[in-house]
């Protein structure tokens, strides 16, 4: 390959599987930077007073194997990457935080199949995330960035990593709480048969979201019982108010779903009642039809001695009789619905 001819990137990263890069200085806005930038960096020896935040695109099968020849991470990040458990946790290992936290994808159309992972190794002066595909948290992360927003440590990114996905979560608890409200008033005006598998489709979206992200907040708290050295008390502080107001919006989702379940109950009892009214009805069309339909067919048999076939008022002896039973057939229809 003519190395003259530049290479277009894939990926949306670079060649290293670099999606972006921010150098970070005291008090000071984050500042872009590349691969070769960032391998420079961490080879130098006077970064006291600085830190970097490096985003990665998993999909780049270059990208595995640049973190492992130039970040110095750990076996057991990469051992992370590959484990088949997903759930959400963070973990104080060899002296630095690894995370796996779900997050739900930058074009999220509340379906299940929109829910990613993303990879978090926190240390001193490096924070690296990796992804398999784009997440709206990290988007947001990476946008408050870029627009000039200053952060103090790594763990400063890692709490507003948190508090953006708990916004992001909100937003879904909202969406999801107004959409409920339209199915309830629908099904208390009798205007929709669809609201059973609306809010059944809906449940399941928020009990996969509760599932995936619940075990966080309690993962964070045992991690904050016994933190590293290298947190500040800042850090701490802020760790645990992205994890409180994480576990709010949990709570919040929980009760959704209880909401939704108590909802569907509510209709499942007004279908049994329609159900119900429409089995009696059918029954008491037969109950009445009975009594014209067993003389009708007594009348019908072509067989000699029919009665009242030579009295002149035989017609309407037969009616007052058919009307007779009618009346009792459906006396007795009615006190038996009373009575149950």
């Amino acid at each position: 390959m003519n190395p003259a001819i530049p290479q277009r990137p894939l990926y949306g990263s670079d060649f290293t599987g670099l999606v972006c890069g921010f150098r970070f200085r005291v008090d000071q806005p984050g500042e872009p930077i590349d691969s070769d930038a960032a391998s420079d960096w961490l080879a130098r020896d006077d970064t006291t007073k600085e830190f970097l935040w490096l985003h990665f695109d998993l999909a780049n099968s270059a990208c595995e194997r640049w973190m492992k020849t130039r970040l110095g991470l750990p076996d057991s990040f990469f051992d992370t990457l590959h484990e088949g458990s997903h759930s959400t946790r963070i973990e104080h290992q060899e002296g630095a935080l690894l995370a796996v936290i779900n997050d739900v994808m930058f074009n999220f159309e509340l379906t299940p199949s929109e829910i990613a992972t993303l990879w978090v190794y926190t240390h001193q002066k490096l924070l690296v995330t990796a992804r398999m595909k784009p997440l709206r948290s990290i988007d947001s992360l990476r946008e408050s960035v870029r627009r000039g927003e200053v952060f103090r440590a790594p763990a400063e990114l890692l709490a507003h990593l948190l508090r953006d996905q708990a916004d992001l979560l909100v937003q879904i608890v909202r969406r999801t709480s107004a959409e409920v409200d339209g199915i309830e008033d629908r099904f208390l005006s009798t205007h929709s048969s669809t609201t059973r598998s609306d809010l059944g489709a809906q449940r399941r979206v928020l009990v996969r979201l509760q599932r995936l992200l619940a075990p966080e907040p309690g993962s964070v708290f045992r991690l904050l019982a016994r933190p590293p050295r290298w947190l500040h008390a800042q850090d701490i502080q802020d760790l645990r108010d992205a994890t409180e107001e994480f576990s709010l919006v949990l709570n919040d989702l929980a009760g959704l779903v209880e909401r939704i379940k108590l909802l569907q109950e509510e209709i499942a009892t007004r279908m049994d009642e329609q159900s119900n009214r429409t089995l009696f009805t059918l029954t008491l069309v037969t109950v009445l039809a009975l009594p014209i339909n067993i003389v009708a067919g007594f009348f019908g048999m072509n067989v000699g001695g029919i009665p009242l076939a030579e009295n002149h008022h035989g017609f309407w002896l037969l009616v007052v009789i058919v009307a007779s039973f009618t009346v009792l057939a459906g006396w007795w229809a009615f006190r038996r619905r009373r009575d149950m």
